[in-house]
């Protein structure tokens, strides 16, 4: 811990020196949106939340190659069913109350949030529905607010921010293969025992924002169990979050302000499985910038102990093999490695219009030669608002994957040749 602690710190000193440097220098600060709002800007109860009508459509490629020869692909299928190549969805839909806790209280605040739509979340043994935020905040000591519960834990900035102001309908690979955890009792399982963290976990947070030398500095040491949402600990050991950034703040407020800002995170902690306990480490560091009609933003992010290695023979989890011998699993590398990263550039053409483009990268397994995978991923975006709380969003992804260290005729690479591009359409409004 000391070791990880020290890195994070080099890591935050740096980064705020490159920001300094750059002279004018947020994006939102994400730490400050949620539980710390003044009486006077959070009412006793405030119901809030958000649906996201969702299509997405590949061209349906059947693996090529391997046991599951003909097969659906995991890649290509629709998520979180995986039972076609095109689908209408309710991706989210969620509920929620906010407020302050007053009059007994000013200074506390609570936050309650729940899922609905149909994900990784809800889908996987959690029924119709699933409570994601569950926290009180207490904001009365100067420099160090406590958060207590269930909330998004601090991190890279694609998990971090607000579901419902993300720029794009999927996540980048890497944030999605190494950020957003699944949770499995063994190393090679048929299904997922319970829903993927969400980028939440249950624990405690000390954080809080601070000026100094003209820019807005924010601060979060965590500590959770390290077991996704809805559920207690496991295995006893617990999850360490650091996260630092440093802004220069051009204007406005709220998801989208004007600004410029560089962070830094580092998740630390075990995992149990059948197998034994393992180390699970991510970290990261980036920066976004926003003004007038434009965004920019970019992320560095590695992962070292258990990480997701996809499922067998890339056939949906839980098919049956041609020989009718075995099930496809999800499998999870108990000791890999991976990096990752992306860049995003987006410019609003009118006040109706945005358009972005994204390219993104993600090495897993690269301690491994004959398990390495390499996804390269552009997305090409554009949104169109029809009002500041409702908008539609149109993906294009041109994607490819391949085992670099193998031949091109090998069958893990006949399999990666199969992935097709894919489209997303999706409605969002907020109320």
């Amino acid at each position: 811990m000391k070791k990880n602690v020290k890195n994070f710190a080099l890591s935050a000193s740096a980064a705020a020196v490159l920001l300094a440097m750059a002279g004018s220098a947020s994006a939102a600060n994400w730490l400050m949106l949620q539980g710390t709002e003044r009486t006077a800007q959070a009412p006793g109860t405030q119901v809030w939340g958000f649906i996201q009508p969702t299509y997405m459509q590949t061209k349906g490629t059947k693996l090529p190659a391997g046991p599951y020869t003909g097969q659906n692909s995991a890649f290509n299928s629709i998520a979180p069913d995986q039972n076609t190549n095109s689908s209408f969805n309710i991706m989210r839909a969620q509920v929620g109350v906010r407020g302050a806790n007053m009059p007994l209280d000013p200074k506390i605040n609570y936050f309650f949030l729940a899922e609905f739509g149909n994900n990784g979340i809800t889908a996987n043994g959690g029924g119709s529905a699933r409570v994601t935020d569950a926290s009180v905040t207490f904001n009365h000591l100067p420099g160090a607010r406590v958060r207590v519960g269930q909330f998004k834990t601090p991190g890279s900035e694609e998990s971090f921010q607000a579901i419902h102001v993300f720029d794009y309908v999927n996540f980048t690979a890497v944030t999605d293969q190494m950020v957003l955890e699944r949770y499995v009792d063994s190393a090679a399982e048929p299904s997922l025992n319970g829903p993927v963290s969400a980028f939440r976990d249950v624990g405690v947070q000390v954080f809080d924002t601070f000026n100094a030398g003209g820019l807005e500095h924010a601060y979060a040491v965590m500590l959770g169990n390290g077991n996704g949402i809805s559920r207690g600990d496991n295995d006893d050991n617990r999850e360490l979050y650091l996260y630092w950034s440093t802004e220069k703040v051009f204007g406005g407020q709220g998801p989208r302000r004007e600004g410029l800002k560089g962070y830094v995170w580092n998740q630390s902690g075990k995992r149990t499985i059948a197998q034994g306990e393992f180390d699970r480490k991510r970290s990261g560091v980036g920066m976004t910038y926003r003004k007038g009609a434009d965004r920019f933003s970019a992320e560095y992010i590695t992962a070292d102990g258990m990480i997701f290695d996809g499922t067998a023979g890339g056939a949906v989890a839980g098919a049956r093999n041609n020989a009718n011998t075995t099930n496809a699993t999800i499998n999870t590398h108990p000791e890999g490695k991976a990096m990752g990263y992306y860049l995003d550039y987006g410019r609003l053409l009118t006040k109706k219009w945005e358009v972005g483009v994204r390219y993104d990268v993600l090495e897993r397994m690269t301690n491994n030669a004959t398990a390495e995978r390499h996804f390269k991923t552009i997305t090409l975006g554009t949104q169109y608002f029809f009002n500041p709380r409702t908008r539609m969003a149109f993906n294009y992804e041109m994607r490819s994957a391949e085992a670099p260290n193998l031949p091109s005729t090998a069958v893990p690479n006949q399999i990666l040749d199969s992935m097709d591009d894919r489209i997303s359409l999706q409605v969002t409004a907020i109320f």
